[in-house]
C-alpha cells in the first residue's frame, strides 16, 4: 500500500446541475426549458420527471450542511437559465436571482467556495424554438445572460465556468436525439451545435472579463482519451476522427482558437471569418469531467463512421461504462504535454451503482468507494509528476435526475429517498470525507 498525498490548498467537493437536483420547475417565475419539453414528450426511460427531483430548491440548507460535514471547501453548481430569464432573454426574473443569492451566501457562511456554472443543459425553450444551438444568434443571448447573473453574484462568486460538456449537448441533443432537445441532425447538427457553443462561450468570457475584475474564468469539458479497438488502420483513423469531434472542437476552440484539422473541411460552411479568434480566450481554470476512456472502431451507418469498440475492461458501472482510472492519469499527462500545463481541476468524476439502504439503515457502496479511491490515486500520481491539477470534485453530491434515465441511476455519495426526500450519506461520502480530512489516499 502506497500513500498518495494532496496539497493543503487542494479543492475538494462535489458538482451538481440545477435541473437534476432543484425541482420546483414551476416555482417563482421559472420558465420552461428543453428538458421539461423532452420529459413531457415521454422521452424519459423510467417515466419520471425532474418536477421535484431532490427538491434542492427548498432543501439547500440541508445540502450545504452535508457538504460542510464532509469537509468540502468547494462546490460547483449550475445556474438555471430559465429561472433567470424565463423567455431566454428580455425580462429578468428577480426571484430566480434571489434563490442563488441565498445559496451563495449559505455556501460562504459554511466556508465553501462557490463555483458557478452558467449552462448545464437547461436551455430555455423559447431560445430552442428560435433555433437553439443551431443558431449563431444564441451567442448574444448567452453573453447577456452571463452579464445579468454576474452583475448579481460576482461580488461573492469568484469562480465562473461558462459551459458544461458542450460535446454531450451537441452529440446527444442535436446529433442522435438521445437527450433534449431530441434532434437527430447527424454530423452537421453536432458540429454546428459545438461551434455555436464555442462562440457563445467566447462572447460570455469576454463580457465577464471586461465587466468584473478578479474573477477566475473557465469552462468545463468532458474529456475522454479516444483509443482504437485494435491497430487496424481503419479503427485507428476512426478513433482519431472521434477524438477530433468529442475532445478537440471544444478544447482547441477555447485554448487554441482553431478548428481541428481533421474537421476543417466538414466545418467550412459553419465557421465564418473571425470565428476562430472569437472562440479563443485565455481562461484561468479548466474543469475536466472524466468517466472513462472511449474505445472506438470504424463502423459505417453511424455519425463519422465511428462506433463503440471492445473496451477490454473487466469492471463496469451500472451505466455500463467501463471503469478505467488509468485513463484519467493518461488524460492529465497528455493534457500537460499537449497544452502547456494550464491549471485544471477535476469537475466531475463518479459512478452509478445500484446501491440500497440495508438493514442497518446505511448505504454500503464498496464499488463506488473503490471507484473514487482508484481515480483519486490517478489524480495524485499525475499531480506528483507535475500536472497542474488544482482540485477534485466528485459527481455527485446527491442521487438525482439522471437525464434520459430519469431517477433510475444513482450517482450520489448521498442517497436520496425520492418518496420522502430523506438524505442518507453513503459509505463513499464517509470515505471522501476521510480523504479530505487527512489529505491523503491509500492504495
Amino acid at each position: 500500500m502506497a500513500s498518495h498525498t494532496f496539497p493543503p490548498d487542494f479543492l475538494w467537493g462535489a458538482s451538481t446541475a440545477a435541473y437534476q437536483i432543484e425541482g420546483a420547475v414551476d416555482a417563482d417565475g421559472r420558465g420552461p426549458c428543453v428538458w421539461d419539453t423532452f420529459t413531457a414528450a415521454g422521452r424519459i426511460q423510467d417515466g419520471s420527471s425532474a418536477a421535484v427531483a431532490c427538491d434542492h430548491y427548498h432543501r439547500w440548507p440541508e445540502d450545504i450542511a452535508l457538504m460542510q460535514r464532509a469537509g468540502f471547501n468547494a462546490y460547483r453548481f449550475s445556474i438555471a437559465w430559465p429561472r433567470i430569464l424565463p423567455a431566454g432573454s428580455g425580462a429578468v426574473n428577480g426571484a430566480g436571482l434571489d434563490f442563488y443569492d441565498r445559496l451563495v451566501d449559505g455556501l460562504l457562511a459554511a466556508g465553501i467556495r462557490p463555483m458557478a456554472c452558467l449552462y448545464h443543459w437547461d436551455l430555455p425553450q423559447p431560445l430552442e424554438d428560435a433555433g437553439g444551438w443551431q443558431s449563431r444568434a444564441i451567442a448574444g443571448s448567452f453573453a447577456e445572460y452571463a452579464r445579468i447573473v454576474a452583475a448579481r453574484l460576482a461580488d461573492r462568486v469568484k469562480d465562473w465556468m461558462m459551459l458544461n460538456e458542450p460535446n454531450v449537448v451537441a452529440t446527444h441533443g442535436y446529433g442522435t436525439g438521445e437527450h433534449a432537445p431530441g434532434h437527430r441532425l447527424g454530423e452537421e447538427g453536432m458540429l454546428r451545435a459545438l461551434h455555436h457553443q464555442n462562440l457563445a462561450q467566447g462572447a460570455a468570457l469576454r463580457a465577464l472579463r471586461a465587466e468584473h475584475a478578479g474573477l477566475t474564468l473557465g469552462t468545463v469539458i468532458n474529456l475522454q482519451p479516444c483509443r482504437a479497438e485494435d491497430d487496424r488502420p481503419e479503427n485507428v483513423a476512426a478513433a482519431a476522427r472521434w477524438d477530433a469531434v468529442w475532445n478537440r472542437v471544444a478544447l482547441d476552440g477555447v485554448l487554441r482558437g482553431r478548428i481541428p484539422p481533421l474537421l476543417a473541411e466538414r466545418m467550412a460552411a459553419i465557421v465564418q471569418p473571425g470565428d476562430e479568434e472569437a472562440i479563443r480566450f485565455p481562461i484561468d481554470l479548466l474543469g475536466i469531467n472524466y468517466y472513462s476512456r472511449m474505445t472506438m472502431k470504424h463502423e459505417e451507418g453511424h455519425p463519422f463512421d465511428v462506433w463503440w469498440g471492445d473496451a477490454h475492461c473487466d469492471r463496469w458501472t451500472a451505466m455500463a461504462w467501463p471503469v478505467q482510472p488509468d485513463g484519467l492519469y493518461d488524460l492529465l499527462c497528455e493534457f500537460r504535454r499537449d497544452y502547456g500545463n494550464p491549471a485544471v481541476f477535476i469537475a466531475e468524476n463518479g459512478a452509478a451503482y445500484d446501491d440500497a439502504v440495508t438493514s442497518d439503515g446505511r448505504v454500503h457502496d464498496p464499488e463506488r468507494v473503490a471507484f473514487l479511491r482508484d481515480h483519486l490515486i490517478a489524480v495524485a500520481r499525475a499531480a506528483a509528476e507535475g500536472c497542474n491539477v488544482r482540485g477534485y470534485l466528485c459527481w455527485s453530491l446527491l442521487d438525482n435526475f439522471e437525464w434520459a434515465f430519469g431517477l433510475s441511476k444513482r450517482f450520489g455519495i448521498v442517497r436520496v429517498d425520492y418518496d420522502t426526500l430523506e438524505r442518507i450519506p453513503k459509505d463513499s461520502y464517509r470515505f471522501l470525507a476521510e480523504v479530505i480530512r487527512t489529505g491523503r489516499v491509500e492504495g
